[in-house]
Parts: C-alpha cells; structure tokens; sequence
C-alpha cells in the first residue's frame, strides 16, 4: 500500500468523523428537546423498552462490515451520554424554575 493511499484513506475518514460529529451533536440537540418535555411530564429519562427497541432496529439494519455486537456497543455508549445530557438539561430547568 502507498503513502498516498494511506493519505487519501485517512482523509476519507476525518470527512466522515466530521459527519459523525455533526450527527451527534444535532442528535444531542433533539436529546435536550425530549429531556426538557419528559422533565415537564415528570417522565423518566431511561426507558428500557425504547433502549431495547433501538438496539434491534440498529442490527437488523446494519449492512456490515460491523458486527451487530460492536452496533449495540456503539449505541448504548451514545445512548448513555444522551440519558447524561437529558439529566443535566433537566437538573437545570429544575433549578431554574
């Protein structure tokens, strides 16, 4: 393998870490959107069913080369620092009132 496709690779994956980025943080922004609503509900931030729910759908539409395992690994840690964020735009809408 040359330099040069090692250098294009390499740029094909920070344009596509950028995206990730971005996906993430507007995903963080409907996050904040439904901790605010549940907060106001008085529902709960975790609900199990809807984590589990995800978690199917993300394997059975995964094409690979990833395995299902290393999807669920992946999305429990996004959906862990969502359930993080929900709380903490929660605690300060509390603390606001």
């Amino acid at each position: 393998m040359s330099k040069k496709k090692i250098d294009t690779l390499r740029k094909t994956i920070d344009k596509l870490d950028m995206q990730l980025l971005y996906l993430l943080n507007e995903r963080a922004e409907s996050v904040i959107e439904l901790g605010k609503i549940k907060n106001k509900m008085k529902l709960k931030v975790f609900d199990p069913k809807r984590e589990r729910d995800i978690f199917v759908k993300m394997t059975e539409k995964n094409p690979g080369p990833l395995h299902a395992d290393a999807i669920v690994r992946i999305f429990e840690r996004i959906i862990d620092e969502s359930r993080r964020l929900e709380r903490i735009e929660a605690y300060k809408d509390d603390k606001e009132s």
